[in-house]
């Protein structure tokens, strides 16, 4: 039988962590400043993002939701083609207006499915009868400890948007050809956005 403790001579995969203070304390996030000793023995200084999470909604049309959409992919010889909700909003830190799936903060006490459906209904005013877990992944793991989740949903129902009085969010539906082209092209230039249309692209492609 093989032995639970780690035999000698075994670095850990971990760093060992000397000292710790919170730098920052905000709203969103905080920021901690960490004196660690990494695996290999480096010892450093890192200043760590910390973030209670995010979620982000792939919202897939599977039924007539957008006329236009619908109109635009009849025209292109396309049929049914898949089409995905979009949103359009400013970006501060990028200066400028993007396009992106609809995506939030993760609040406290919540799980990551209900925040999903939360920000599904505030920012775009929809709901979805079907949804199921598709990526999960780091933002950007060299100083920032947030994780995405990204959820399909389907089955779309029209609704009142809430959005809150910071958000001013125009929202569309693209077909998944116009969306690809968008994110290659560079007209998307949202990494959590890019991910979801790429992964729906790719599933699209190996049903075939």
């Amino acid at each position: 039988m093989k032995s639970a403790t780690k035999s000698a001579g075994t670095k850990s995969t971990l760093a060992r962590v000397i000292s710790s203070r919170v730098s920052y304390q905000g709203p969103v996030f905080s920021v901690t400043t960490d004196e660690v000793e990494e695996p290999g023995g480096v010892r450093a200084r890192r200043d760590v993002i910390r973030h209670s999470g995010s979620i982000v909604v792939l919202a897939v049309d599977d039924g007539a939701v957008d006329d236009r959409a619908r109109a635009r992919s009849k025209k292109a010889g396309r049929g049914s083609e898949a089409r995905i909700l979009l949103e359009r909003q400013y970006r501060h830190a990028a200066h400028s207006m993007m396009w992106e799936l609809p995506a939030g903060r993760i609040d406290d006490g919540e799980t990551a499915i209900t925040a999903a459906k939360r920000e599904l209904l505030e920012e775009t005013g929809y709901s979805a009868r079907r949804w199921k877990r598709i990526l999960h992944f780091y933002v950007s793991p060299g100083f920032l400890d947030e994780t995405m989740t990204i959820y399909l949903a389907q089955g779309l129902r029209a609704g009142v948007a809430q959005p809150e009085a910071d958000e001013r969010i125009a929202v569309r539906f693209f077909t998944l050809t116009e969306a690809k082209k968008m994110a290659i092209g560079g007209s998307i230039r949202d990494a959590k956005t890019i991910c979801g249309i790429l992964w729906l692209a790719e599933m699209g492609r190996l049903a075939r």
